[in-house]
């Protein structure tokens, strides 16, 4: 008969690995995935077989892991001082890819707190601002380089800004009648505005609230039939602003128009031909005095208006006046940006 030799080993059975981990690793591989989804992590480049295995037993002290699994205990250092550890702990942080994850030589490698690292590193990623929040500063370098304002610079903005200026700048032109106690008052009759063309945009006849007394028609060129099928004020004076509010205004002695318009507009967008030195020194008058309107338009435009007995245009006078304002725009548009009105 032959021999049956058995061989059984009654030993401890290896403890069984978990599928799962500790509480702890779990929280941490949740978060690190969700950095990784996020962008802030990068996910691990390894191959399936050098990867070592998480759940595996605990290290021994002084255990380092191998490629193919095994274990190496290296040889014990014969001393460490404080620089060599402050000096080991740079290094692992140039070498590393996660910084975070590479543990401090001080730790023992079987008590690792993964969770603790990996909450010092979240803290830093927090405080470097994300790809949203970073903005090259020389990509608008105008907003942090200050302008000139050089003479020549005042005038390349002031011509780029009166090309913008025909769909802003409008002329205006009223004409009035005598109300009142003895017609002493002067009402609007008459009101029309055109673009910086010369194209009419408004031109309409306005019944006057109050009874008109005299028509001044020498003047106005207003007679009792244009009253027939006018315009009441309340209406046109509503129209009228429409056109204007927001708007550069130019006129001859405009602070008439506006006082018949019952309408106070804002210093800042009133140009009135009758009160612009450069306009006069053109005309070879006095900067300060005022010159009338037909005047400057003889002198400067060799044409003439309001002529004959049968009254002004206004029409023709608000056309002379925007031709006129034409004439020195870019010189007191540059001289108003450098001395602004005060409303």
């Amino acid at each position: 008969m032959s021999t049956l030799v058995l061989n059984l080993d009654f030993g401890e059975p290896p403890p069984k690995k978990t599928s799962e981990g500790n509480a702890k690793h779990r929280k941490f591989v949740r978060k690190r995935r969700l950095l990784e989804r996020r962008g802030f992590l990068s996910k691990k480049k390894q191959s399936p077989s050098n990867v070592p295995k998480l759940h595996s037993e605990p290290l021994k002290k002084g255990e380092t892991p191998q490629v193919d699994g095994t274990w190496k205990i290296p040889p014990l250092p014969k001393k460490k001082t404080a620089a060599s550890n402050s000096g080991s702990e740079q290094s692992l942080d140039k070498k590393a890819c996660v910084p975070w994850l590479t543990p401090a030589p001080s730790q023992k490698a079987g008590s690792i707190d993964l969770l603790g690292e990996f909450q010092s590193a979240l803290t830093k990623i927090k405080s470097h601002p994300t790809h949203h929040q970073k903005k090259d500063p020389q990509k608008n370098p105008q907003k942090n380089i200050p302008q000139n304002s050089t003479p020549a610079h005042s005038e390349n903005e002031c011509s780029r800004a009166s090309q913008q200026m025909p769909r802003k700048i409008v002329a205006i032109d009223c004409e009035m009648v005598g109300t009142g106690p003895k017609g002493h008052v002067s009402s609007l009759a008459r009101c029309s505005i055109i673009n910086y063309n010369g194209d009419v945009l408004y031109d309409e006849y306005i019944l006057p609230p109050c009874h008109i007394v005299d028509y001044r028609t020498r003047w106005s060129g207003i007679r009792k039939h244009h009253m027939v099928n006018a315009t009441p004020f309340r209406i046109a004076r509503g129209q009228i602003l429409k056109i204007i509010t927001g708007k550069i205004v130019v006129g001859h002695a405009i602070h008439n128009d506006f006082k018949a318009l019952q309408y106070f507009h804002p210093k800042s967008l009133t140009r009135d031909t009758s009160h612009i030195p450069p306009l006069n020194r053109k005309a070879n008058c006095p900067e300060n005095a005022t010159i009338s309107l037909k005047h400057l338009t003889k002198k400067l435009l060799n044409r003439d208006i309001q002529a004959g007995k049968g009254g002004h245009s206004s029409v023709e006078d608000a056309q002379a006046t925007m031709e006129l304002y034409k004439l020195v725009e870019v010189e007191w548009e540059q001289h108003l940006a450098q001395n602004p009105p005060k409303d």
